[in-house]
């Protein structure tokens, strides 16, 4: 049995701990969430707080709230929580030993060790600070990594041939950008740059300004109260979330503060557009860091093979679509940004372990949706420019929305066609469904509709268009959204396979009176022995003794199950099987 070795993300923002089981990686949930906010607080009775609680409280009382913590490790700074003083390594250990009771909780056993990821412009003294915050939660810091090398890990755990990825980390209070080159398990970060005070709680900030300016417009002064603050940030951040999904998101709080003897509720809307703008500046810095990585790598944008997001803040949808203008494809997506640092810091503690580990598998869409519009194909005019709402790739269950506006003035009606393809041209991809939304205002051309498309787990499509001004709407729902081919066509072309597979002993599943067919497949593999590295050939051997036990002790489950691994190890290993 391998030794137990946990991965911890300790994030400014959130933090995270995950662990390899049977070569799968699972960031661990607790009360049925798998992030933890970095959060430190002390209640009136002394009690600690640490996580969701602790965020909740800062709203009342930020005075016994502690937030982003990171941005002074490794600096003699001390903290005031409650009128006490703790230096940071203290408060991390705090959220380090949540993560380790919740790790414990999952596994039933008691958690010792871990690895601990770092921004990879972190310096030794912050590192080292890092690890002192371990020792205090009683954690034995076996390794600590950087957390674009915990990224690629977490995308590229398997890839044999070498890649050169771009790991571009916006978390809440950090931002780093790295060029790694991976191969065969083995992570080197080429270069790296950022800026250790610009994240996703600035982005908080311009939003939180917004909102005072809107106050003193209407002569609230909000900056004396630390509650009101407090209510604010806790609002911004919600429609910071909101704005990635969706065009326009309403800030509210229902009782901000006291304004002339009444209650005031706080109430106010931000489109996507205002606040793309006022972060303009933050992206363009990260973007400079982004050129500077480069150079510093001798490379050029051609060079990268990948662009992975890691962090919360990178899911604003700018960034994508500038990462995207730059190197001319779109960075990749199937894992949460705000996991895949746990996750692979999981897979660098399994490989310390001793334990093998698969990719990181998520549920995602293998196509794209969205609708047609007008707008330029080619440099030409054209009415049925494809706009993808929900990207390809995008971990489902997903739920985001585009604004569109009519074409001319009192506009009644409009139709919506509802596409699954990647190409611009909509006509070109497979039109799904369509309706029509009636009996729209009588008002100038731009009249905002909300397009909203939902799809959940079991590949069921939700689509909402919502006149903005008014509120009128039309649903339709798309069942199998996800799925190519109709049942007809699916029972046609299988069908169709079965044919062509019927003279090839090793395409389809092997059972036990099939022995002919093991037997080929074994002889297969023995003669691959002599062609692979020494790595791979242990497994394949011991991966052909499994099979030749479930001969002997007639397990047809275990047999099919490990003939079809065989059968993939051999095609992942380019071994010819037919």
């Amino acid at each position: 049995m391998s030794e137990l070795i946990i991965g911890i993300d300790l994030g400014t923002t959130n933090s995270e701990v995950a662990i390899v089981q049977n070569g799968k990686v699972t960031v661990i949930a607790a009360d049925g969430k798998k992030i933890l906010p970095s959060a430190v607080g002390i209640t009136h009775d002394g009690s600690l707080l640490v996580g969701e609680t602790a965020k909740n409280q800062y709203v009342i009382y930020p005075e016994r709230t502690i937030l982003s913590i990171k941005r002074k490790m490794g600096s003699a700074d001390k903290v005031l929580l409650a009128d006490t003083a703790y230096t940071p390594q203290e408060i991390s250990a705090m959220i380090l030993k949540r993560l380790k009771s919740i790790a414990e909780s999952y596994l039933q056993q008691s958690v010792t060790k871990a690895v601990i990821t770092v921004p990879a412009y972190f310096s030794d003294v912050q590192r080292q600070a890092t690890r002192e915050a371990g020792a205090l939660a009683g954690l034995d810091v076996v390794r600590i990594i950087n957390e674009p090398t915990a990224a690629a890990l977490a995308y590229e755990v398997q890839t044999q041939e070498k890649k050169c990825i771009l790991v571009y980390d916006l978390g809440g209070g950090t931002f780093d950008v790295s060029i790694v080159s991976l191969q065969n398990q083995v992570v080197e970060v080429l270069a790296s740059g950022g800026n250790n005070h610009l994240g996703g709680d600035d982005f908080d900030a311009k939003i939180i300004d917004y909102v005072n300016q809107h106050l003193q417009e209407q002569g609230i002064n909000a900056n004396s109260s630390a509650q009101a603050q407090a209510k604010i940030r806790r609002a911004a951040e919600v429609a910071k979330i909101t704005l990635s999904d969706h065009p326009f998101a309403n800030i509210e709080e229902e009782y901000l503060l006291d304004h002339q003897g009444k209650p005031y509720h706080l109430s106010l809307e931000l489109s996507r557009t205002q606040y793309e703008e006022m972060i303009k500046d933050y992206i363009d810095e990260t973007l400079e860091s982004v050129h500077q990585a480069l150079a510093d790598a001798n490379l050029l944008t051609k060079d990268i093979h990948e662009i992975v997001l890691v962090g919360g803040s990178s899911r604003t949808p700018m960034i994508t679509e500038r990462l995207a203008e730059i190197f001319h494809h779109r960075p990749r997506a199937e894992i949460d940004p705000e996991l895949c640092v746990a996750a692979g810091a999981a897979i660098q503690a399994a490989v310390i372990a001793g334990e093998k580990c698969d990719a990181v598998l998520v549920d995602i869409t293998p196509y794209a949706f969205g609708t047609s519009c007008v707008g330029l194909l080619d440099d030409m005019p054209y009415q049925y420019v494809y706009k993808a709402i929900i990207p390809k790739n995008t971990p489902i269950p997903v739920t985001k929305s585009e604004v569109f506006g009519t074409m001319v003035d009192r506009q009644e009606v409009v139709e919506v066609c509802v596409y699954q393809g990647e190409n611009k041209d909509a006509l070109e991809n497979i039109k799904l469904g369509e309706f029509r939304i009636e009996g729209l205002s009588p008002v100038p051309a731009g009249n905002m509709i909300i397009l909203n498309l939902k799809l959940d787990a079991d590949g069921i499509l939700h689509v909402t268009a919502i006149e903005k001004k008014t509120g009128l709407e039309k649903k339709i729902v798309i069942n199998n959204a996800i799925a190519q081919f109709s049942q007809d066509k699916m029972i046609e072309a299988k069908k169709r396979l079965d044919h062509l597979f019927e003279n090839d002993l090793l395409s389809s599943p092997v059972h036990l009176h099939q022995h002919d067919k093991v037997q080929l497949l074994i002889k297969k593999a023995e003669d691959a022995l002599d062609k692979i590295s020494s790595e791979d050939r242990e497994d394949l051997v011991n991966l052909i003794e499994t099979i030749k036990d479930a001969i002997a002790n007639n397990n047809e489950s275990a047999l099919s199950t490990y003939t079809d691994k065989l059968s993939d190890m051999l095609f992942y290993l380019e071994v010819e099987t037919a």
